[in-house]
C-alpha cells in the first residue's frame, strides 16, 4: 500500500491545497492523473499527484482511497516540483501550475498525426564562414555546455550581427552530447523564420513546434512527440518552455527584454525564473539574447549575475541604417496634418523608385483610437472594461483591445443623441489607407494582431512582403521584432510620442528598444539602410540615444532616473491583486493585509493601497490592488509573508482570489 499527496483538479481556490489519499497501484508516480472522490460527494474528479509514499508521517484521519489511475504518461518528478515552486513563487493555485505542464486538446480520432510543420520550407543549410566574434562568445559558451556547468549568459549583439547562427551553434552542442534544447521568440510572427533555419539545419522530424497560432491538436501532437523523446529541440513563444524534455541543456531567450516573456494571467510567471529553474539541477545553460537588453538584466551583467558577451558588428559589414529625426511641430505649423512628414514622404518616394521596400511602424491598431461626441463630449467606451474602444473601418465595428468586445458604429451619440460623434486619432488601418492614397499603385499590407487573428494570414502577409508582392508593410510591435528581409531599404517610426507617453516607468526603455529594433529591420542586404523617427518630444533622452545607437547612453540616463525615483532593479515592486465580487471585502482585505504586512516590520511607505477597479461590469467582478515596494534582498521575504497571508485567508474560507506579480509590465492590466 502506498500513499500519495494530490491536487484536485477543481476551480475553488479554497480547495488550493494538497490532499492525501490511500492508493493500492505499485506504478504510481509524481505526475499520474488518478481519480478520486473529494468532499462529500460521490463523483469522482481528476487529481494530479505530487508525493508517493510508503509511510505516512503522521496519521490521518478519515483517509479515502484512490479510485483509479489513468494510462497517461506521468508528468513526473521534475514537471511536478516545477508545479509546486510556481504555487510558492506566483501565489497561483496548484492546479493552475500544473496546467501550464499538460498536453493541450486531444488525440486525433482518426489516428493521423497532426503536423504543424508539413508545409515549412526547409532546405538544408550552408553553414558560411562564423566571424570572429561569433566564434569567441560561442567558445566561451562551450566551456559550460562541455562541462555541464550551469551558467547564465547574456548576449548582446547588434540587429543582423548572427545572434540566431550562434543560437543554432550552441544547440548543435548541446545535441551532440544527447541533450535537449528550447528555443524561445518573443512573438508567433517570428516562429516561422526560426523554424525554417532550425528545419533546415536539424531536419523537421527534430524539432517541435509551440506557440499559440497551432490547434489545440497540433498542439497535443507536439507535445507528445517531444514527451517520447521523438523531438529533442523546441522551437517556440513563452509556453515552450514548459515542453516536456529531460536533461535540457540549453534554453534561448531571443529577444529576452520583450514583456511577452512575462506571463499577463495567473500564473504570473516569469519565463527566464522558469528556465532557471530547469536548468539549475542539470547543470544546462541559459542564454538571453537582444540588441536591446533589458535595463534589469543589463545591470545583472554589470553585477556578474549574468555573464556578458557582445557581438559589435552586422554578420555582412555593412553599417547601421543611418538614423534621422523628423520634429512635426514644424510639420503641423507648415499645414501638414498627414501622419507622414514631408522628408518620409520623399524617402519613401526614393526607396520605392529604387525597387526597395518600406517597413513602418506604428504602435497603434484599428482605423482610430477612439470615438467620442463632438457635442457632449461622450466617449465610447467597453460596458466590460472600461477602456475606449478603437474604430475598425473595415468592418465599422468597435473593438475592445482587451477583451475583444465588439458592437457597430453608431451613427448618433448614445449620450445626447447629436449626428456629431466620429474617430479620432490613427491606427496601422488608417495608415494603410493613407499611404495607398499618397502613392497609387504601391501595395501596402498591415501587420497586427487583428490582422493576424485568421489563421494563415500572418504567413500569406509575410510572404506576400518576401516575395515583392507588398511593397510596404505597417504594423505594430510584430514587424519590430526579428524579421529578416535584405530588401527593406528604408523604416519609418511614425510616432515615437505613443510609445514615450504609455502610464508606466519603462515607457523611456520600450520606447528606445523599439526603436532600436524596429532600426534595424533596414540595410540588411548589401546597402546601408534608412530610418526616419518622427516625434514631437525630438530632445528626449530615448529618442537621441535610439537615433545615436548608443545603448551605453541610454542606459546610463534610464539608470540615473529610476535610481532617483527607487525603481527597479534599486526596488523590486510587488503587485498583489484581489479579485471578486464583494467590493467592500476586497477593500477589507487591503486593508488587513497592508496592517499585517506593517507588522511585521515593513515601511508604512512602501506598502501601498493603489485603488481598484471593475472590470467585468456584466458579471459586476471586481479587483483592488496592493503595491509593495521592497529592497531586492527583501523580497523573498515578502513572498512569504504573501504566502501565509494567503494561506490564511483560504483556511477562513474567504471568497476572493489572490494573484502576486513581482515587477509586473502593467500596474493595472492582469
Amino acid at each position: 500500500m502506498k500513499y500519495v499527496n494530490v491536487t484536485i483538479d477543481n476551480k475553488s481556490h479554497l480547495t488550493d491545497d494538497l490532499y492525501t489519499y490511500r492508493c493500492a497501484f505499485d506504478d504510481v508516480q509524481p505526475g499520474s492523473r488518478v481519480r478520486v472522490a473529494f468532499g462529500r460527494g460521490k463523483a469522482l474528479k481528476d487529481a494530479y499527484v505530487f508525493d508517493v509514499m510508503d509511510e505516512l508521517p503522521a496519521p490521518v484521519k478519515g483517509l479515502k482511497d484512490v479510485a483509479e489511475l489513468t494510462e497517461d504518461a506521468p508528468l513526473g518528478e521534475e514537471s511536478m516540483e516545477l508545479a509546486r515552486w510556481m504555487h510558492s513563487r506566483y501565489l497561483c493555485r496548484y492546479m493552475d501550475a500544473v496546467k501550464l505542464l499538460l498536453p493541450p486538446g486531444k488525440p486525433s480520432a482518426r489516428g493521423k498525426r497532426r503536423d504543424p510543420l508539413a508545409k515549412i520550407s526547409a532546405e538544408p543549410q550552408v553553414i558560411d564562414a562564423l566571424t570572429d566574434e561569433q566564434r569567441r562568445v560561442i567558445a566561451r559558451m562551450g566551456q559550460s555546455i562541455d562541462s555541464d556547468r550551469h551558467e547564465l549568459f547574456l548576449l548582446k549583439g547588434v540587429t543582423g550581427s548572427g545572434k540566431t547562427e550562434v543560437y543554432m551553434q550552441l544547440i548543435q552542442r548541446v545535441a551532440a552530447r544527447g541533450r535537449t534544447a528550447i528555443m524561445l521568440v518573443p512573438e508567433i510572427s517570428l516562429t516561422k523564420q526560426i523554424i525554417e533555419r532550425f528545419a533546415g539545419r536539424f531536419g523537421a522530424e527534430n524539432i517541435a513546434v509551440f506557440h499559440s497560432r497551432l490547434s489545440a491538436g497540433e498542439r497535443h501532437d507536439e507535445w507528445q512527440r517531444v514527451q517520447r523523446g521523438e523531438a529533442k529541440i523546441v522551437v517556440g513563444a513563452r509556453s515552450a518552455v514548459f515542453a516536456p524534455l529531460t536533461n535540457v541543456g540549453i534554453v534561448i531567450l531571443d529577444e529576452e527584454h520583450e514583456s511577452t516573456y512575462k506571463s499577463d494571467m495567473s500564473p504570473k510567471y516569469d519565463t527566464l525564473e522558469v528556465a532557471i529553474k530547469r536548468t539549475r539541477p542539470v547543470g544546462g545553460i541559459v542564454v538571453m539574447g537582444s540588441a536591446t537588453p533589458s535595463v534589469v538584466s543589463y545591470e545583472r551583467s554589470r553585477r556578474g549575475i549574468f555573464t556578458k558577451l557582445e557581438l559589435k558588428e552586422r554578420y555582412n559589414k555593412v553599417q547601421l541604417p543611418r538614423m534621422d529625426i523628423v520634429d512635426m511641430r514644424p510639420e503641423l505649423a507648415a499645414g501638414n496634418t498627414s501622419v507622414i512628414s514631408r522628408r518620409l514622404h520623399a524617402a519613401m518616394q526614393t526607396t520605392l523608385e529604387k525597387g526597395q521596400q518600406v517597413i513602418l511602424f506604428m504602435n497603434r491598431r484599428g482605423y482610430q483610437t477612439f470615438v467620442s461626441c463632438r457635442a457632449c463630449g461622450h466617449v465610447m467606451e467597453c460596458p466590460k472594461c472600461g477602456i475606449s474602444l478603437t474604430y475598425h473601418k473595415g468592418d465599422r465595428q468597435l473593438v475592445c483591445h482587451y477583451c475583444d468586445h465588439r458592437e457597430p458604429m453608431p451613427e448618433r451619440c448614445p449620450s445626447c443623441g447629436s449626428p456629431y460623434i466620429k474617430g479620432f486619432g490613427t491606427g496601422t488601418e488608417k495608415v494603410v489607407e493613407t499611404i495607398e492614397e499618397l502613392f497609387p499603385g504601391v501595395k501596402a499590407a498591415r501587420l497586427d494582431l487583428d490582422a493576424m487573428k485568421r489563421k494563415g494570414t500572418l504567413e500569406k502577409t509575410l510572404d506576400a512582403f518576401a516575395n515583392g508582392d507588398t511593397q510596404v508593410l505597417v504594423g505594430t510591435q510584430v514587424v519590430a521584432k526579428g524579421l529578416d528581409y535584405r530588401n527593406v531599404g528604408l523604416v519609418g517610426i511614425i510616432s515615437c510620442d505613443v510609445l514615450l507617453n504609455i502610464p508606466d516607468y519603462r515607457a523611456p526603455e520600450r520606447a528606445f528598444q523599439l526603436i532600436t529594433q524596429a532600426a534595424g529591420r533596414a540595410g540588411r542586404g548589401d546597402e546601408q539602410g534608412q530610418v526616419i523617427i518622427q516625434t514631437y518630444t525630438p530632445s528626449h533622452y530615448a529618442v537621441q540615444a535610439a537615433a545615436a545607437q548608443d545603448y551605453e547612453a541610454f542606459f546610463e540616463k534610464e539608470m540615473e532616473r529610476r535610481r532617483q525615483y527607487g525603481y527597479p532593479p534599486f526596488t523590486d515592486i510587488i503587485q498583489v491583486m484581489f479579485g471578486g465580487r464583494d467590493k467592500r471585502a476586497l477593500k477589507e482585505a487591503v486593508r488587513s493585509w497592508r496592517a499585517h504586512l506593517i507588522d511585521a516590520g515593513a515601511s508604512a511607505a512602501d506598502i501601498v493601497a493603489a485603488g481598484g477597479m471593475e472590470y467585468d461590469r456584466a458579471e459586476t467582478e471586481y479587483r483592488e490592488y496592493l503595491l509593495i515596494r521592497s529592497l531586492p534582498e527583501h523580497t523573498n521575504m515578502y513572498r512569504k509573508l504573501l504566502m501565509a497571508l494567503r494561506e490564511q485567508d483560504r483556511q477562513e474560507r474567504k471568497a476572493y482570489s489572490i494573484v502576486a506579480d513581482v515587477n509586473p509590465y502593467s500596474l493595472w492590466r492582469s
